[in-house]
């Protein structure tokens, strides 16, 4: 039962894995972005595959992927049919990118996340996880409030990975957040429903790409954003 699971799971990976059409990204001067990178920096993708569409429309986000940069050139990732992988920046050549840096991590600190994430290298991706999302493929209206809860459907197995699960965990490891705590009370049924969301993504451990990026702990970096710009210098066609 269990092999016949794994297969299917492996053909619904397969499935998931395949390109679709998307708007073209510039070119990423990956040399740039190497210039700019840090050990233990988050790198958000703008992925082009078919599980990439199902992560952007649950999580109403640009970003559909995160991977940890280890340094001179080396990242690392939960890919959906590798595993825990590592791969050179050169892969991103075509995608659009951000970095997202922790803003008080000591290079110590920093060292042991890169670490923890490394021990990590060869598990598996959690395939029932996988299952659970291809049926958001179909053309099915959810809810707003349902959407990030129903990423939340994996085994839930700690020796599997789920997606930038693996870059959070690796950052809780050293004990730096991703999301605040909600401690304040809430005067509106919104914020209410906000804080439950959050209290759930810490109760579950499952986040994803879009909260390194709304996060008050990390910082915004652009790749491509020029280190120099003047824009009393630019010259106008008439």
């Amino acid at each position: 039962m269990n092999s016949a699971r794994l297969a299917l799971g492996a053909l619904i990976a397969d499935f998931l894995t395949q390109r679709v059409l998307a708007e073209p990204a510039l070119p990423l001067d990956t040399a740039a972005l190497a210039s700019r990178l840090r050990p233990a920096d988050v790198i958000l993708v703008e992925g082009n595959l078919r599980i990439s569409s199902v992560i952007k429309y649950l999580t109403q986000s640009t970003w559909s992927h995160a991977a940890l940069y280890a340094g001179d050139g080396e990242c690392i990732e939960a890919d959906i049919v590798a595993g825990v992988r590592s791969f050179r920046l050169a892969e991103l050549a075509h995608y659009r990118v951000r970095i997202c840096r922790a803003i008080s991590l000591t290079p110590e600190d920093a060292a042991r996340v890169i670490a923890h994430a490394r021990a990590r290298l060869g598990a598996q991706y959690d395939l029932k996880h996988v299952a659970d999302l291809a049926r958001y493929l179909l053309p099915l209206p959810l809810p707003r409030a349902w959407r990030r809860r129903a990423i939340a459907l994996g085994s839930g197995d700690p020796s599997r990975a789920i997606c930038s699960t693996l870059v959070a965990e690796s950052f809780q490891s050293v004990g730096y957040p991703i999301l605040p705590e909600i401690t304040h009370p809430h005067d509106t049924e919104a914020k209410a429903r906000s804080a439950r969301e959050i209290y759930h993504i810490h109760q579950t451990g499952l986040f994803v790409p879009r909260d390194f990026d709304l996060s008050p702990y990390f910082g915004i970096i652009k790749p491509d954003m020029p280190e120099t710009f003047d824009h009393h210098r630019l010259v106008w066609a008439p």
